[in-house]
């Protein structure tokens, strides 16, 4: 691939070679940063695996830990994952259910990317002697 098509490719992203040391406050503030995926044609399945998921209870204001797991099938666009790590991190102060978590993640990640098929997994660690799972999924169950 010629220098110029490959810095076109990657021109929008800001955040992966920045020496980023101001972390997004909200989901709102963050931004997931996406890149062109070069094999549009295939089907193939892309897993992050995050597991120092934090938010805060709406209620209590006590933190919430969790494992996000977001699997996907690409279509013309990919997302970066510093951009992910960072945006995942900006739940850390954010007051919601991990029902309402879960589905947000998914919602902004197919936004950012528009994915041909897409899951996020929430599992959260007990509080209360509970334990709470959470699946939502965007274009079909993706199956191995």
């Amino acid at each position: 691939m010629s220098n110029n098509k490959n810095a076109d490719r990657l021109k929008g992203l800001t955040l992966l070679s920045a020496n980023e040391r101001r972390y997004p406050a909200t989901p709102e503030e963050a931004r997931l940063e996406t890149f062109e995926n070069l094999y549009p044609e295939n089907d193939y399945i892309i897993t992050f695996d995050c597991p120092e998921y934090t938010s805060l209870c709406p209620v209590t204001g006590q933190p919430d830990f969790g494992h996000i797991i977001i699997r996907y099938i690409a279509d013309k666009r990919c997302v970066e994952s510093k951009s992910l790590k960072l945006y995942l991190f900006s739940f850390r102060n954010t007051n919601t259910f991990h029902e309402e978590s879960v589905n947000r993640i998914l919602k902004d990640f197919v936004d950012a990317c528009q994915p041909r098929k897409a899951e996020v997994v929430g599992l959260f660690r007990p509080r209360g002697g509970i334990a709470i799972n959470v699946k939502a999924v965007y274009g079909g169950k993706i199956d191995e």
